[in-house]
């Protein structure tokens, strides 16, 4: 019989928990801080409206991984889904990513995509020739006008300094489409959980050789690692360490709830790029599943903050400071033995659910005890 310790049930800890449920021979104790499955994942119907509730914020399930599509329709039906975000900057409202008609729009042209191109490219500030920061990455590609209103102000609330200060690989391409494709996505298969994405975790965490522990703070001093042939660690890499190279950064978000009759934004996301507007973005919920019909609304207003000690972390920053800790961590993660550090927090990486699903597909598929 082999004793396998995962701490944490979000997708990583519970894919890694389906699969090596499929072993009879495999125990496994999955240890969860918060008082649900699911980690930031987590839907639950609204009490008032019955809207299906994105409690930590929007998830929509896009990847051009066929494998990872494959695997996550065992537990749910995914319907087709398209995120078309807009974003309101002077009182005027775009389509993001910027496209075509937000080019034309903004500009007041009627450009064709050859046209736009050209015009796109005469904006880029070109005496940039190597980009070292998010401001430079930016203004290298689309200019200062465009920068200013779609990246700077929101960038600077979102992640709470300069954007001179944000590495240049956040904007790792052209964020520029020559058309009016006005998906935010650019993914081949992109979808949402016909009945919310706790159901997928409910399904695989449904094994008889699989428990639950809700509500238990793993503390790596309380637990005897040794009694276990494995652990797969999923929590935060600093929190392993009890922090002794200092905290690792993040931004966290917190949210104002809202009720209102009918329908409040005619959008499921619609962001915030001024500056002055304390808020990045406004989220309407019944938006996300246009296949129910719903009298009432709920939606909330989005703010971001540093993450302090009580907070849910959201988005590491990985400023030089950070990756200096980072290091000095990962050399601490190289000198133990069965312990598997994965997904976002334990990597200290920003990932979304497709990249963290097939990261834990790889490990079972390449683990051996």
């Amino acid at each position: 019989m082999n004793n396998f310790l995962i701490v944490g049930a979000g997708f990583s800890g519970s894919v890694i928990a389906e699969q090596l449920a499929k072993n009879p021979n495999n125990q496994i104790t999955i240890l969860e801080e918060r008082n649900h499955i699911g980690g930031n994942c987590y839907t639950e119907r609204d009490s008032k409206t019955n809207i299906m509730l994105h409690v930590y914020g929007p998830h929509i399930f896009n990847t051009d991984n066929i494998e990872v599509w494959n695997y996550i329709q065992q537990f749910t039906e995914l319907k087709p889904y398209t995120n078309r975000v807009k974003s309101v900057y002077k009182d005027n409202i775009y389509s993001l990513p910027i496209n075509l008609h937000t080019i034309n729009q903004f500009f007041g042209k009627t450009l064709n995509p050859e046209e736009a191109k050209e015009f796109i490219a005469g904006l880029g500030d070109q005496s940039i020739n190597d980009p070292q920061n998010f401001e430079e990455q930016a203004l290298r590609f689309i200019g200062n006008d465009l920068y200013k209103a779609f990246f700077y102000g929101y960038t600077k609330k979102q992640w709470g300094c300069e954007p001179k200060e944000l590495p240049a690989s956040i904007l790792k391409r052209l964020p520029v489409r020559f058309n009016y494709n006005d998906n935010y996505y650019s993914t081949s298969f992109q979808g949402i959980p016909i009945n919310g994405f706790t159901e997928i975790f409910e399904k695989m965490l449904n094994s008889p050789n699989i428990k639950v522990k809700l509500n238990t703070k793993f503390i790596p001093t309380d637990y005897q690692i040794s009694t276990y042939d494995h652990v797969f660690y999923t929590g935060p890499l600093d929190a392993f360490f009890n922090f002794k190279y200092g905290r690792l950064s993040y931004r966290t978000v917190y949210f104002e709830k809202n009720y209102a009759k009918g329908d409040y934004q005619g959008n499921a996301v619609i962001n915030y790029a001024d500056e002055s507007i304390p808020y990045t973005r406004i989220h309407e919920h019944k938006h996300f599943t246009p296949w129910e019909i719903h009298d009432e609304t709920i939606y909330f207003k989005e703010y971001s903050k540093e993450t302090e000690i009580t907070d849910t972390p959201y988005y590491p920053k990985r400023l030089k400071e950070d990756l200096k800790k980072l290091e000095l961590y990962q050399t601490e993660v190289q000198k133990l033995n069965n312990i598997t550090f994965l997904g976002r927090l334990a990597t200290y990486r920003y990932m979304d659910m497709h990249h963290v699903i097939a990261e834990a597909l790889d490990i079972v598929k390449n683990f051996t005890i």
